[in-house]
């Protein structure tokens, strides 16, 4: 071997990182960090819980009565949330609306059933529905155009728009037809019976 060859192996096996020597400063650093991670974490929830508390007077949601007639349309897939109607990043946390979960809906003519494994279920009278459409986002979940059905419905004195997307996204223009039909059904009933 050539004496430069030598030297470039004596300067490589040198180039090592410094050993620790200053194992305190580096549990300090490490335990701080886990203490920002906690505290943001903290921030976080206390943030859901005062968003759930200003969302108090919203009333219970209702449940499905004994006894649907038969179904029109049954989807399974995602539920995405719930925010104020027109307003998609004002999400409603109140009454476990904001939970994410599996959903399984059914509309029939008495309304929508919702059903959410492991969160609350709820019920939409027929009289509740405002319509529906296909979106590209709610808050917490874009997806590309179209790959959101939308219901709005009528809560106490909140309109609310709850976001779901089907296992199979080809349901969704069924849905949002027969949603529709089902509203103006309604609307042009009630105000048949007002005149």
């Amino acid at each position: 071997m050539t004496p430069a060859v030598i030297q470039l192996a004596a300067e490589a096996t040198e180039r090592r990182s410094a050993e620790v020597t200053d194992w305190g400063a580096r549990i300090a650093w490490v335990i701080g960090l886990l203490v920002l991670v906690a505290f943001v974490y903290w921030l976080m929830r206390q943030g859901w819980k005062w968003r759930g508390a200003l969302q108090g007077d919203l009333p219970e949601l209702p449940v499905a009565p004994e006894g649907l007639p038969a179904h029109r349309l049954a989807l399974t897939g995602r539920y995405h949330g719930s925010t104020t109607a027109g307003q998609w990043l004002d999400r409603i946390v109140a009454h476990g609306l904001g939970v994410r979960s599996r959903v399984e809906l059914t509309l029939t003519d008495a309304g929508l059933d919702v059903v959410r494994p492991g969160a609350t279920d709820f019920f939409v009278p027929a009289a509740q529905l405002r319509g529906a459409r296909l979106d590209k986002g709610i808050a917490g979940k874009v997806l590309t155009e179209g790959g959101l059905l939308v219901v709005t419905w009528a809560h106490g004195d909140t309109l609310i728009d709850s976001g779901f997307r089907s296992d199979r996204a080809a349901e969704h223009a069924a849905w949002v037809e027969a949603i529709n039909s089902m509203n103006q059904f309604i609307t042009t009933t009630t105000e048949g019976a007002e005149r």
